[in-house]
């Protein structure tokens, strides 16, 4: 009796263990997206400056967004001096940009993002055309985390707002370096989409 009761437990409690397991989701996944402008207020060169760029992505399941995000310099910074004219610096990076989202569908929630991509920074001279193609131009790595709260305006409408921190690496020049264009920026974000 002993055996067929066993027998009977292993039957009924084997299907909950053949079920299928999965690293996102049980179930059907739940898809979204959005896109937006970002505006990043940051010091580059020890100086005050502004980014502008924006940022999309796929949302899965409400919590977690796979998409891309590029920025560029929009205000004048200068270059070290030099023995040569004055110089600008002309910057722009993106790359892969994720984010975690908590409790998507509260008023206002928490999102924790990171950016890994690549950049560039070039010269410009006080008199210089900005189209001008002889300009030289150096790349870099980036790594930027961040941490935004994030408020629901209308179902397709969300404000982020939050700071990030940009690593760079891998720069070589004279004119700035790494810790130059490394540093905190406080961060808005327009976010359009289906969330």
């Amino acid at each position: 009796m002993k055996y067929a009761l066993f027998l009977l437990f292993v039957i009924i409690t084997l299907p909950a263990f053949a079920q299928e397991q999965t690293l996102i989701g049980a179930g059907d996944i739940e898809n979204g997206g959005f896109g937006g402008p970002v505006v990043k207020v940051t010091s580059i060169n020890g100086e005050s400056a502004v980014l502008v760029g924006g940022r999309g992505g796929w949302i899965i399941n409400h919590t977690f967004d796979l998409g891309g995000a590029g920025y560029g310099l929009v205000t004048d910074v200068n270059a070290k001096k030099t023995d040569s004219v004055h110089q600008f610096i002309q910057m722009g990076y993106g790359g892969l940009d994720l984010e975690y989202i908590a409790s998507s569908n509260d008023l206002i929630h928490f999102s924790l993002g990171l950016l890994i991509g690549g950049g560039s920074i070039g010269f410009k001279d006080e008199n210089q055309d900005i189209f001008d193609n002889h300009r030289t131009t150096e790349s870099f790595f980036v790594l930027e985390p961040s941490a935004h709260a994030n408020l629901n305006v209308t179902h397709f409408f969300r404000i982020a707002g939050g700071i990030s921190y940009r690593y760079i690496n891998g720069l070589k020049s004279s004119l700035s370096t790494n810790a130059d264009l490394s540093g905190l920026s406080a961060v808005l974000t327009l976010k359009f989409g289906k969330f």
